[in-house]
């Protein structure tokens, strides 16, 4: 307990650091994630291939390679913003591309007539998609959101290497005032466990309130 006690409000900043990370990139990831669903099953080709194209290549770059495109990348094009910012761009926009095909299987399972009576209505695609099927989607999706929202929060953890302030940097300045590093990660893994089991718990009010029942 000595760690915890001596140090309480390292701890509490390097949580609260991670806390901010993953609500601002959860945002990020969700607007980016629904929008890219949306561009995946709209009848215009051009933005077929774009959410294709950004699902594609943000699944399959390494996060802490994204990290680096985006921390040390943007500021050789004139974009300078704090580290935090770029934290947040690289983590929203690697989730998005996962919260995106969450999405788009959500919106296969709502029976196609539903938009063709949408439609028939004289609903646009977007009103269609906003205001009847993107509805009916959500119910079903909100246990893999979460999940992936969860995956998001262990994820920012990569995000002390890069000078952003969260929970795992805590341990170097721990380390060199001598604390024992199995204590000083005990007490991070139970920060992670406190993000992690709130989402898990947010979640699952959502889903007992609006989940679909089977």
């Amino acid at each position: 307990m000595d760690v915890l006690l001596d140090n309480w409000s390292l701890y509490g900043e390097g949580l609260w650091g991670t806390v901010q990370l993953t609500i601002l990139a959860s945002l990020l990831a969700l607007a980016l994630g629904v929008l890219m669903a949306g561009f995946r099953v709209a009848p215009v080709g051009s933005l077929r291939t774009l959410g294709t194209a950004w699902v594609t290549v943000l699944r399959n770059t390494p996060l802490t390679l994204l990290f680096f495109a985006v921390l040390l990348g943007l500021p050789r094009f004139g974009l300078v913003l704090p580290f935090q910012t770029f934290a947040i761009l690289a983590l929203g926009c690697y989730t998005s591309a996962f919260i995106c095909e969450v999405v788009r299987s959500g919106i296969n399972t709502v029976p196609v007539g539903q938009g063709e009576a949408a439609r028939s209505l004289g609903m646009t695609f977007t009103q269609s998609l906003g205001l009847v099927v993107l509805p009916q989607a959500f119910r079903t999706v909100i246990p893999p959101i979460g999940s992936t929202l969860i995956a998001l929060a262990k994820n920012s953890a990569i995000a002390g290497s890069f000078s952003v302030t969260e929970l795992l940097g805590v341990y170097k300045p721990l380390n060199e005032m001598g604390y024992s590093i199995i204590w000083s990660f005990v007490w991070i893994a139970v920060g992670y466990l406190i993000v992690t089991l709130t989402i898990s718990a947010l979640f699952n009010v959502l889903e007992k309130r609006w989940g679909v029942r089977r």
